[in-house]
C-alpha cells in the first residue's frame, strides 16, 4: 500500500500526489463525494485508477494509505 497526498488546487480541484513514484495528477472523480462518506475510487487524469478506504470528508491537504485500482476494462 502506497502513502499518497491529496491537497486542494489553486484551481479549486484536488491533486493527487504520490511520492514514491514523484507522481502528480488532477482527481476527476471520487467514487464517495459527502461529508459523512469519502474516498473509494480515485480517477486520475492521466488514466490512472487509486483506492482509499472511506472515510468522513478529510481537511483540505491530507495524507492516505492508498491502493492501485483494479482495471476495469
Amino acid at each position: 500500500m502506497a502513502n499518497i497526498m491529496i491537497r486542494q488546487a489553486e484551481s479549486g480541484g484536488l491533486t493527487f500526489y504520490l511520492p514514491k513514484r514523484d507522481l502528480e495528477a488532477s482527481i476527476e472523480s471520487i467514487e464517495f463525494d459527502t461529508p459523512e462518506k469519502w474516498g473509494g475510487e480515485l480517477k486520475l487524469d492521466n488514466g490512472g485508477s487509486y483506492y482509499i478506504d472511506p472515510i468522513a470528508k478529510p481537511p483540505p491537504s491530507a495524507h492516505f494509505p492508498a491502493r492501485q485500482a483494479p482495471w476495469r476494462g
